[in-house]
């Protein structure tokens, strides 16, 4: 996810978030909202209608001939992640109109959080193999947006026993929301998959900015206990046009993009074959396949290289970028700005990566993958590492826009490289395994930020973030570039 775990960690530090959120509806990411919407909205119709043509001529019987497919698929999970990115915001605004205490929105960002490293990887297996995914994601939209809309209405109101429970329940939902991207197969042209891939992450980086933006915009209309208003709104809107997208049932076959499967990934699917007729009929087998709906996505990720390289780079990544928001503030505080600048330089980032990632829908193609991965990575700790010399906002404000159109090109690749090397039947719970995974990292990133921030300032916090993005750059280029032994040994 895109700016969605920063907020939720930063909005949950004691004694932080009040004056921030506060000061959000007047900074500049109201304005970025609205401005780079419109524009990206432009580019993105633009970009759709060279689609179109390929969509009407693909003669392939499995993929739909819809020319209104992606355009309407795009739609719809933009609106569905503007209401996932903008919830810690609105959350964290109501609470603190209603009870004056906004820490307190910490612990429901938490509940919110925690369901979803272990309900990730299940949605996204349930994905992979439901024959009819269209009535499945819109059951667990539903419930999605039915319990953000109730979180928003009781938040600060209610127990908090009972706005913890419901919180949960978007945690175990919300995961749907990037289940959907391993839909995108089964409509979209084989040709034309590394473009929808990179429309793709435009779409959630246009979500960071646009649903802070719009949270904090209705609180500054209405009073904070109005935030949470454009956010259900977006949840229904895209709830209501979920039905209308062609999916088919999960085609069988070799995955889309890449033409031949290599050794390693022979070898892994001899080891789901086993696993599947192994233990057929017995309690065992039936334990062993529960199992798997956990942590299948998980063994992808460890068996095949690429995966494991991009999966352990991109987790050491966040596990700095977790701590981005708190540092953000501390950052502007040193150079003598107010700490609402810090989000100022939360949009600026979040605006580089939407550029990062329109230019990847133009020209990243899924060969170089692995190379614009690791060389964003280089880029993104780089410009980090520049803020530690930042004299003035503006100079800061660059180094945040830079750092965010190196990042942009990164998730790119992460969407591509994840679709060419799973299994057609894993995809989904690759993908969502993958987010959780960073998630927990994040989590993990914003804890060390709160205990170690005041030891080492916003320039050791700044340093340490840019020395995770080169550690999971040197990590994923040893794995990339280590031949893996032949002859597993299996128990």
């Amino acid at each position: 996810m895109s700016l969605l775990r920063g907020v939720r960690r930063f909005s949950s530090a004691p004694g932080r978030c009040s004056s921030t959120v506060r000061s959000r509806p007047t900074s500049l990411v109201t304005w970025c909202s609205c401005a780079v919407g419109c524009a990206t909205f432009r580019s993105l119709s633009r970009v759709d209608t060279a689609l179109l043509g390929a969509l009407t001529v693909c003669h392939d019987p499995k993929v739909i001939g819809r020319p209104t497919a992606l355009p309407l698929y795009l739609s719809t999970a933009t609106l569905l992640r503007v209401s996932a990115e903008g919830a810690s915001t609105a959350i964290v605004l109501a609470v603190q109109a209603r009870t004056g205490h906004a820490a307190t929105a910490g612990f429901l960002q938490t509940a919110m959080t925690l369901p979803y490293i272990l309900s990730g990887p299940v949605i996204g297996h349930a994905m992979d193999r439901v024959t009819r995914p269209r009535p499945f994601a819109f059951a667990l939209t539903v419930a999605y947006a039915i319990a953000m809309g109730l979180l928003l209405v009781i938040a600060g109101d209610s127990p908090l026993v009972f706005a913890l429970m419901v919180a949960a329940v978007i945690g175990c939902t919300e995961p749907i929301v990037v289940a959907l991207t391993s839909l995108l197969p089964r409509f979209v042209p084989t040709k034309r998959l590394t473009r929808a891939y990179g429309l793709e992450a435009s779409s959630y980086n246009l979500a960071g900015i646009a649903g802070p933006g719009l949270a904090a915009g209705f609180a500054a209309w209405l009073g904070g206990g109005g935030a949470g208003i454009p956010i259900v709104a977006c949840a229904f809107l895209g709830l209501l046009a979920l039905p209308l997208l062609p999916f088919r049932a999960p085609a069988e076959g070799k995955r889309a993009v890449d033409p031949e499967p290599s050794a390693e990934d022979l070898e892994l699917s001899a080891g789901g074959a086993e696993l599947s007729t192994g233990g057929a009929g017995s309690g065992a087998g039936s334990a062993r396949a529960a199992v798997d709906v956990v942590i299948g996505g998980l063994t992808v990720l460890a068996d095949n290289r690429v995966l494991r390289a991009l999966t352990v780079a991109t987790t050491l990544a966040w596990l700095g970028f977790g701590g981005i928001a708190v540092t953000a503030v501390l950052l502007a505080e040193r150079i003598g700005a107010e700490a609402s600048a810090g989000g100022q330089m939360l949009a600026a980032m979040a605006v580089g990566s939407l550029i990062g990632s329109l230019a990847c829908a133009r020209w990243l193609s899924v060969r170089h993958a692995e190379t614009v991965m690791l060389a964003g990575l280089f880029a993104f700790g780089t410009a980090l590492g520049s803020l530690a010399l930042a004299p003035s906002l503006p100079w800061a404000m660059l180094s945040f826009l830079l750092a965010g159109v190196s990042e942009g090109p990164v998730f790119a690749a992460t969407l591509m490289l994840r679709q060419r090397e799973s299994p057609p039947d894993r995809l989904g719970q690759v993908n969502t395994t993958g987010g959780s995974l960073k998630i927990a990292a994040s989590a993990v990133g914003a804890a060390l930020t709160g205990t170690f921030a005041d030891r080492i300032g916003p320039v050791g916090l700044v340093l340490a973030i840019a020395g995770c993005q080169f550690a999971g750059l040197a990590l994923g280029y040893v794995i990339l570039r280590t031949q893996r032994t032949s002859g597993r040994v299996r128990p």
